[in-house]
């Protein structure tokens, strides 16, 4: 009876995670609700208990993907490091993240944000809306980093704003290929070219390194 009771307890947890995991791989058309009860373990009539309908339990994934993401990037956007630290750890994370989310999932996967907002953005309003939502937070980490190097000298010219576009655009287009190649090597060298897109090239690094914060 424990047991049974400590299972229900964490029926709302376990048919999101498992709404992450199959839309992730698949797609959101793909996946159907009893697709995901029988991941989770949850029975049908105990799905609507918890969500009035698929969009909102994705609606819900999309949420707790996000607060798990939010944590590693408040750890590497940190502000008490330099702004080239912190773009240079965001590269690099990249890659790790993606190289474990191969090794857990059997492929590389992309954003999962973006993969949904891309095939919702018309069909389903409330799950574009929150995606839209997630994607300006993401965006605000790179702003304020921007800002933060414009403010110290690294970035002399452009605007902080459409430089976050533009490296969160790249960075984007960079995942979808390594998960259309299933190869996470595409991500590896992602510095360069990124940095030289927002007019951070080597002679702003040489200041960064010689003058740090």
């Amino acid at each position: 009876m424990v047991l049974r009771m400590g299972r229900t307890s964490d029926a709302r947890e376990r048919l999101v995670q498992s709404a992450i995991d199959l839309i992730w791989q698949a797609s959101y058309g793909a996946v159907g609700v009893d697709a995901i009860c029988e991941r989770a373990g949850v029975k049908k009539g105990s799905f609507y208990h918890f969500f009035a309908s698929k969009d909102e339990l994705v609606v819900a994934a999309l949420d707790a993907h996000w607060a798990t993401r939010r944590v590693d990037l408040d750890r590497v956007f940190s502000p008490t490091l330099p702004p080239l630290e912190r773009l240079k750890n965001y590269f690099a994370h990249i890659f790790a993240r993606q190289t474990a989310v191969r090794q857990k999932y059997g492929r590389v996967l992309g954003c999962f944000h973006h993969s949904v907002g891309s095939e919702c953005i018309q069909a389903a309003p409330v799950i574009a809306a929150k995606v839209q939502s997630v994607v300006t937070m993401y965006r605000m980490y790179l702003e304020t980093t921007l800002r933060d190097a414009k403010a110290v000298g690294l970035i002399r010219a452009g605007d902080p704003v459409v430089h976050a576009k533009t490296l969160l655009a790249f960075i984007e287009g960079a995942l979808t290929q390594a998960r259309i190649h299933d190869d996470p090597e595409l991500l590896r060298n992602l510095e360069g070219t990124g940095l030289a897109l927002i007019g951070l090239g080597s002679a702003a690094q040489d200041a960064e390194a010689t003058h740090p914060g």
